[in-house]
């Protein structure tokens, strides 16, 4: 499943930076965002908002970021990312809906209505 994501993320990247500038493999788990691939702050927000499109609003890239200090987000690597969108996704197949369960109840009678209304036993 890393595998997967780790593929993803990085057409995303060869997307938004141009494949002049980034190859495909040379996108690993431990490259990092700032200091390999020099990510400025609006390819960020591009790979957020594919991020979004892919995996929908459960993978909040700006949320993940502003859970990290300033050194933390500049020494981020692509794994970390990885590791996230793993959780997340794993996260949502392994949740199961609830399901919904019929109410039980007496059916209505005409002696049990009529007491009802009276307010006596029948």
């Amino acid at each position: 499943m890393a595998a997967d994501i780790l593929a993803e993320i990085t057409g995303m990247l060869v997307e938004i930076v141009g494949d002049e500038h980034l190859l495909a493999d040379e996108v690993t788990m431990k490259t990092t965002f700032n200091e390999d691939l020099a990510l400025e702050s609006i390819e960020f927000v591009a790979l957020a908002e594919l991020l979004h499109h892919r995996y929908g609003a459960g993978v909040d890239l700006m949320g993940f970021l502003s859970e990290k200090d300033m050194d933390d987000i500049l020494a981020m690597s692509v794994g970390e990312l990885v590791a996230h969108i793993g959780r997340i996704t794993h996260a949502s197949l392994t949740h199961t809906p609830l399901t919904h369960t019929p109410l039980t109840h007496t059916p209505l009678t005409r002696a049990s209505a009529g007491a009802a209304a009276t307010g006596s036993d029948g």
